[in-house]
């Protein structure tokens, strides 16, 4: 009897610490999700004419982008160590093994977004600010985004 409630414990405090880290990389795909609509479902659309030109989304994606950089470091602290379910892009395990050189590449992020933030007046200075913040969010996408499908 002892035993089955030790194997019933077990199964039960696994399946929550699967959950747990099930969760953890939900809260990491998600950032980079809200970060992609920001960068590909607002702005690089405009830079190609699929969408018009709106300041009002222009300037609400850059200040999504700003937030959500500032969380990477924080969202990132944890290894899943596995992946969203379905995921078509996930983190390379070298984000936790490299995880100086990760957290490195934020800075030059935030900076790109600075340098831009309310200098975009139009379609021009938008595809500029793009390639300036799409580039660095590159520099950290080779080394450390997988792609899973």
């Amino acid at each position: 009897m002892k035993r089955m409630f030790v194997v019933a414990g077990t199964l039960i405090l696994g399946a929550g610490a699967v959950m747990a880290q099930q969760e953890v990389a939900v809260q990491q795909d998600n950032l980079m999700r809200s970060q992609a609509k920001s960068m590909y479902g607002v702005i690089l659309k405009m830079t190609k004419g699929d969408i018009p030109y709106n300041q009002k989304q222009v300037d609400e994606a850059i200040a999504s982008l700003e937030a959500d950089v500032a969380k990477i470091a924080k969202t990132f602290e944890v290894n899943p160590k596995q992946d969203v379910v379905n995921a078509t892009y996930g983190s390379s395990p070298k984000v936790w093994q490299q995880k100086a050189d990760f957290e490195s590449k934020i800075p030059p992020v935030q900076k790109a977004i600075a340098d831009v933030k309310g200098k975009i007046h139009n379609v021009a200075s938008l595809k500029a600010a793009y390639t300036t913040i799409n580039d660095r969010c590159n520099d950290c996408h080779e080394t450390y985004r997988l792609k899973l499908k």
